[in-house]
């Protein structure tokens, strides 16, 4: 499969791997981009933007990511923080008074708040129609106390924020990131594509028996909080014009390996909030067993921490990371629906060109 983009020479490596990749890639292609010592050191895209493979992927190509999705939301409201506007330790009724769950904004945030799932069938149309979705939530019991556990919100940790970004703001947090965050830093991420930009929007693909079985083993809350409503794991609803359109800002941005890199490089030097609040948002309560996806997690402020850096994954090999060790910022975004050891790969050749230990 052809490579397309650029490198410096010392990341010739990383060329090879990226070919790989998207050569064992059945389906659509995918972008990789890692920004260091104040440059862009590689950005490379290939494969085909469409289940067909007649379209090739270019350097502008968007794709859906899934929960890599999170941080952009997350960071509109840390604006509002830095601004005055939003207190962090606030409880979410100051800005949402029906909400039932007794959590505050600093809980949604770091995924602490329990309405990770809907105890009511909901439509899949409940995905297009805000005001449906928020009043689902609204009346929701969480899951557990607000602050006694940790488990992501997978489907619903956009509108929670979202919720507050038009109380305070009167924007939709898709404008707002895009006005605030995205434009200003030439960052080419939407949540809710415009018309002018559908065209450029790669095909999802890979959703089949290997893609299903990797979906069991989780714990119990898993399936209620990933599928209701349902859609959001079927390529119909979410390769569809209705979908890429809609507002759903825990899981359906859409953006290119290079804008999702230079958001954590922007977000890791103080170019979309202030120093002080990037180490707010870093600062993590240890690892706890994450109630929804399992296993033991370290929540920041909208994004995931470890012993290197923080950022996100998504489901289906997507990620975005800054490695505070390696001082890099590095992203994959797919097409495919795979596992993330793509990606590592990938991250692990870029390691090595800069003479870093293995994760």
């Amino acid at each position: 499969m052809k490579v397309n983009g650029w490198l410096d020479a010392r990341f010739s490596d990383v060329r090879e791997v990226f070919a790989e990749v998207l050569d064992a890639q059945p389906g659509t292609g995918a972008s990789f981009a890692a920004w260091h010592d104040g440059r862009w050191v590689v950005d490379l895209w290939g494969g085909f933007a469409d289940a067909a493979r007649t379209r090739p992927w270019r350097s502008d190509t968007l794709v859906m990511p899934y929960s890599v999705t999170k941080p952009f939301a997350a960071l509109c409201v840390l604006k509002l923080v830095e601004r005055g506007a939003v207190d962090l330790d606030a409880p979410m009724q100051r800005y949402w008074p029906d909400l039932r769950a007794a959590a505050s904004v600093r809980e949604v945030l770091a995924h602490r708040a329990g309405v990770v799932a809907l105890d009511a069938d909901a439509p899949q149309g409940a995905f297009y129609d805000w005001e449906l979705m928020c009043s689902l939530l609204a009346r929701q019991e969480p899951s557990w106390v607000p602050g006694a556990a940790t488990g992501e919100s997978a489907l619903f940790f956009g509108h929670l924020l979202g919720q507050v970004v038009r109380a305070v703001d009167g924007r939709p947090l898709g404008a707002f990131l895009r006005e605030e965050i995205c434009g200003p830093l030439d960052l080419d991420f939407h949540i809710g594509v415009a018309d002018r930009d559908l065209a450029r929007v790669a095909d999802l693909t890979g959703f089949g028996d290997d893609f299903w079985a990797a979906q069991s083993g989780y714990p119990p809350l898993f399936e209620r909080a990933i599928g209701n409503p349902p859609g959001a794991r079927d390529p119909d609803v979410v390769n569809s014009r209705r979908w890429r359109q809609a507002e759903i800002p825990a899981v359906n941005g859409h953006g290119t390996a290079r804008s999702v890199a230079g958001f954590y490089a922007a977000l890791a030097h103080g170019r979309i909030v202030d120093p002080a609040l990037v180490g707010e948002l870093t600062r993590g309560r240890g690892e706890e067993p994450d109630l929804v996806v399992g296993g033991n997690r370290e929540w920041g402020l909208g994004v995931a921490l470890d012993q290197d850096g923080y950022g996100m994954g998504g489901t289906g090999g997507s990620f975005g990371w800054w490695s505070q060790a390696g001082q890099y910022a590095i992203a994959f975004l797919t097409g495919h629906i795979g596992d993330h050891d793509r990606g590592d790969r990938l991250e692990a050749a870029v390691r090595e060109v800069l003479g870093l230990p293995a994760l």
